[in-house]
C-alpha cells in the first residue's frame, strides 16, 4: 500500500511542471545568483568600481598616484569628460556632477599640495586634504576607494590635519537614510505578487461560466481586459502610495518634497505591472499554474532586478542582466526621484521602458486571450 502511495505521489509530480519548477529549478537558480553577487567578491567578474580622479595638483606625486589608481584591478578610472579617455581633463565640478548624476558612485580629488598631504603623520593643520566626492547610497564603493587610495599614495585619513575624507555630495550633510531604495525595492516585488494574484479572477470568470457572458455582450474580451488592467493600474497605484507614506510616517521619508516623480514613477509603475499580471493570467491554465509560475518569475526578477539586493554588488554582466527585469528600472526611476533629486524630465529613460512594457504585455494578453474567444 505504501509503495502504491509513493508512485502515485511521483506520478502526480511528474505531471505537474510548475511544482517540478518550484522544487528543483527555483533553488538552484536562486543559489546560482547569490553565489555569482557573494562567492566572487575577490574574482575578475566582480564589478570595478567606476571612479573619476580629478588632479588638481598636476605634480610629479599627483601623477604617480593617478596611474597607480589606474593600475588597480578593482578600479575603472575615468579623468577626462568622455568616456573613452578624450576631451578636456575633469574638473572638481564635473567629477561632483556625474556622482550626483549616478554616472559613478566616487570622485577622488587631488588638491593642490599633495606633498603637504603626504608628508609625515599628515603634515601641518592646514594641510588641504584628499576628498572623496561619493554617493553613499553605495556603502561598498567609497571604503574601497578609500583603502586603494591609501594603498597607492600612502595617505593617512585624518580630519584634524591633513589627510583623506570622504565627502556625502548627495545629501550634503544631511542625516537622511536611503528608505526609498527600500520602499521602492521591497513596493514593487510584492506590488508584482499583489497584482498577479489579484488577475487570477480572469480564470476565475473562466471556471464560473462568467467570461462566457461577458464575451457575448458588447464588451468583448478588449473591453474586459481593459477594465481589468485598470482596476490592477489604480490598485497598484494605492498599494505603492501606502507604502510610501508608511515610509514617510514611520522613518521620515522626504515624499512630500518629490510628488511630482513619485506620482510620475508610481503611475508607469503600478501600469506596466498591471499588464504583466494579466500576461500571467492569460498563459496560465488554472489559478494554481498562476500561483506557480508568478512565484518563480517575480523572485528571479526581484533577485536580479535589485529589490533583494542592490545591483551595484552584481557583476557587470548581472548587472546588464538585471536591467532585463521590469524590478531594475522601476527601482532606478524611484531612487532617480527620491536620491538625485532628479527633474521630472530626467525620468524619461525609466518612465519610457515602462510604458513600452505595458504596452507589450497587454498586447500579448491580448493575443493569449484569444483562446478563450475561440472556445
Amino acid at each position: 500500500m505504501i509503495t502504491t502511495l509513493l508512485r502515485i505521489s511521483w506520478t502526480n509530480l511528474k505531471r505537474d511542471r510548475v511544482a517540478q519548477a518550484l522544487t528543483f529549478l527555483l533553488p538552484i537558480l536562486f543559489f546560482s545568483i547569490f553565489a555569482s553577487v557573494f562567492g566572487n567578491q575577490g574574482a575578475s567578474s566582480t564589478a570595478r568600481i567606476r571612479i573619476a580622479v580629478v588632479d588638481e595638483d598636476g605634480s610629479e606625486l599627483s601623477r604617480r598616484i593617478v596611474e597607480g589608481l589606474k593600475g588597480e584591478r578593482a578600479l575603472r578610472v575615468r579623468t577626462t569628460a568622455d568616456v573613452d579617455g578624450k576631451g578636456a581633463l575633469l574638473d572638481r565640478a564635473a567629477a561632483q556632477k556625474l556622482v550626483r548624476e549616478g554616472d559613478l558612485p566616487v570622485a577622488v580629488i587631488l588638491p593642490k599640495g599633495m606633498r603637504l598631504v603626504a608628508a609625515p603623520f599628515g603634515g601641518p593643520q592646514n594641510a588641504p586634504r584628499v576628498q572623496l566626492l561619493a554617493d553613499v547610497s553605495d556603502r561598498i564603493a567609497p571604503q574601497m576607494v578609500l583603502g586603494l587610495l591609501q594603498k597607492v599614495a600612502w595617505l593617512p585619513r585624518q580630519k584634524e590635519s591633513g589627510g583623506i575624507d570622504i565627502v556625502d555630495v548627495m545629501r550634503q550633510g544631511k542625516s537622511e537614510s536611503v528608505v526609498s531604495f527600500y520602499a521602492a525595492g521591497v513596493g514593487v516585488m510584492f506590488l508584482l505578487f499583489s497584482i498577479a494574484g489579484a488577475s487570477g479572477s480572469l480564470l476565475d470568470e473562466v471556471d464560473s461560466g462568467t467570461l462566457d457572458r461577458v464575451l457575448s455582450t458588447r464588451v468583448g474580451m478588449g473591453g474586459l481586459l481593459a477594465s481589468k488592467w485598470l482596476f490592477l493600474t489604480l490598485m497598484g497605484l494605492t498599494q505603492l502610495t501606502i507604502m510610501f507614506l508608511w515610509g514617510r510616517i514611520a522613518f521620515g521619508l522626504d515624499l512630500f518634497h518629490h510628488l511630482p516623480g513619485f506620482f510620475l514613477m508610481t503611475a508607469v509603475t503600478a501600469s506596466a505591472a498591471a499588464g504583466f499580471g494579466l500576461l500571467l493570467a492569460t498563459l496560465a491554465r488554472t489559478r494554481a499554474q498562476l500561483g506557480g509560475v508568478s512565484t518563480i518569475v517575480i523572485l528571479v526578477m526581484s533577485s536580479l532586478g535589485g529589490s533583494m539586493f542592490p545591483r551595484f554588488l552584481m557583476s557587470e554582466t548581472m548587472q546588464r542582466f538585471g536591467l532585463l527585469t521590469f524590478n531594475a528600472w522601476a527601482l532606478d526611476g524611484y531612487l532617480k526621484v527620491f536620491w538625485r533629486d532628479a527633474a521630472l524630465w530626467q525620468l524619461w529613460p525609466q518612465v519610457l521602458v515602462l510604458a513600452l512594457l505595458a504596452a507589450t504585455f497587454m498586447t500579448l494578453a491580448r493575443t493569449f486571450a484569444r483562446r478563450w474567444e475561440a472556445a
